[in-house]
């Protein structure tokens, strides 16, 4: 699929988990649990040990029904390779425009990280398809609702502090999406290998955002 498209599914579903695990094995059991609770767009980090294996694998056994990225990335190359082995999204913890222009020169969706309305702003005209404002429990609801008033066009999607049940409150105050990781991948349940949690866990969240569409 293109970038627009693979923007509106995740738009549609609200929400992309973010994995970060020193166990690159169990990884894919744990996409495939939160995927059968209704989670279809799923970020793996670069501090993932083998994170590009793991993208080519999930990319490779999991397209049909996973839409696949890549997250921490920090430089243009980093975004290159994980686009290579799979990734149809780019996020970053920060904002730099050469790793946007590098997502699109392969059509991929770009997610910098971004803090401020200036910085948001400023991403957004360099071509962001959506603002991963980060942290975004620093900054809280009312400062989502504070932004777009001025700024409606704006694509807005939190990470850090997004809980199982308060996913939906953030679509409420205008966000398209939220990034989601620990509270949706119990750490507990995934060394235990409870991944029927984790599948209840996506279900809970996906519950919170249906209530609000």
């Amino acid at each position: 699929m293109d970038r627009l498209q693979l923007l509106n599914k995740i738009n549609e579903s609200g929400a992309v988990a973010i994995i970060r695990m020193a166990d690159s094995a169990r990884l894919m059991k744990v996409a495939e649990a939160i995927n059968k609770g209704g989670v279809s767009a799923i970020e793996v980090t670069m501090t993932t040990p083998n994170a590009l294996k793991v993208i080519e694998d999930i990319a490779k056994n999991m397209g049909d029904t996973i839409q696949i990225g890549v997250g921490s990335v920090l430089d243009p190359e980093t975004a290159r390779m994980a686009i290579n082995a799979g990734a149809e999204f780019v996020v970053s913890p920060v904002f730099k425009k050469e790793i946007i222009e590098m997502a699109h020169r392969y059509d991929k969706a770009a997610m910098p990280g971004c803090f401020t309305p200036t910085e948001i702003l400023t991403a957004w005209e360099a071509g962001a398809d959506t603002i991963k404002v980060f942290p975004a429990d620093i900054l809280g609801m009312a400062f989502f609702k504070a932004v777009l008033a001025p700024m409606p066009q704006l694509k807005l999607m939190p990470t850090g502090g997004v809980s199982l049940d308060n996913a939906g409150d953030w679509l409420k105050v205008g966000a398209c999406a939220v990034g989601i990781g620990s509270a949706l991948l119990d750490k507990k349940a995934i060394e235990q290998g409870d991944y029927k949690k984790l599948t209840e866990n996506a279900q809970r969240m996906c519950a919170s955002i249906a209530a609000v569409r």
